[in-house]
């Protein structure tokens, strides 16, 4: 769950400056590709678990918040004939890539440069990265520099942590940790309830023919069913390795309900992190990806 905001490297992954000097780069990236690896194991019966949208054979695509590239490469390699952009406001770690994708340093609130029209933009874990003015500008960016026909996709999660049998207790920190930083982005003015209203922004901005799919996404290998299973295993790195990148911004800056120190942000991560680890929790989040083709 590395995202915009709430990402290790900077509160917003693309769209503005870093912010957050914690984690190291290897942990961002880390936590990154284990989101990555997750999505493709939960849409691992898809017929391409890359993306849902019915783009078969895409000559231009383009990737919001690209972080180490993974997602871009891999749509690069699967569809040689394509130009595959990557675009993120830090420098990827990738020492090679296809020779059909360029990962590159750029900001999307600023004046978009490329000339092609794209078959398919995709966005990906970005809750936070932008006000809700911002979210308008990228959405219509993303609609006037697509092709006719061609769609837009885009994965959030939901940052609250659940169970269906009781054993999170309610008056636990798992329990609160969704609401402690939905109440701390709200102050920031960065909303993190991206899976909420993607739907109808992306709506509004021209879209039509707009899908959803929700996911169920267990954290940690409690789940019977072996593909949750291994989604599960995946999902508890994703969340141990990002949840310090995740609360220091945040907490530090603009607390719950008034900022924390450093130390007092580090002791309650630790303490999330050691209940993620407990066995007898079945929890789990949402998640929601949407599509939408531009007529």
């Amino acid at each position: 769950m590395t995202t915009g905001m709430l990402s290790p490297r900077s509160p917003r992954r693309q769209g503005s400056h870093s912010l957050d000097r914690g984690p190291s780069d290897e942990q961002q990236f880390e936590t990154l590709n284990a989101g990555h690896v997750l999505y493709l194991v939960l849409d691992s019966n898809q017929p391409n678990p890359l993306f849902r949208s019915p783009v078969k054979s895409p000559l231009y695509v383009l990737d919001i918040g690209t972080g180490p590239g993974t997602w871009a490469i891999d749509v690069a390699d699967q569809f040689p004939a394509a130009t595959v952009y990557g675009v993120d406001l830090s420098p990827p770690p990738s020492t090679w890539v296809p020779p059909n994708c360029f990962l590159q340093v750029d900001d999307v609130l600023e004046e978009w440069t490329w000339r092609e029209e794209f078959d398919l933009i995709h966005m990906r874990l970005m809750l936070g990265a932008f006000t809700d003015t911002e979210w308008a500008s990228v959405y219509k960016k993303c609609f006037d520099h697509l092709r006719s026909g061609g769609y837009i996709e885009q994965i959030e999660l939901d940052v609250r942590v659940m169970s269906d049998d009781g054993s999170l207790a309610p008056d636990s920190l798992l329990a609160g940790w969704g609401q402690t930083f939905l109440d701390c982005a709200r102050r920031a003015g960065r909303p993190l309830d991206t899976q909420l209203t993607m739907k109808a922004k992306i709506e509004a901005a021209g879209f039509v023919d707009v899908q959803e799919h929700l996911y169920k996404c267990p954290i940690g290998a409690w789940p019977k069913d072996p593909l949750l299973k291994d989604a599960g295993r995946i999902n508890l790195n994703h969340w141990s390795s990002g949840l310090e990148g995740w609360a220091m911004f945040l907490l530090t800056r603009w607390g719950a309900p008034e900022p924390w120190t450093a130390d007092e942000a580090r002791v309650y991560v630790a303490r999330v992190r050691d209940e993620l680890k407990k066995r007898r929790l079945h929890i789990w989040h949402y998640t929601r990806r949407v599509w939408g083709r531009k007529p």
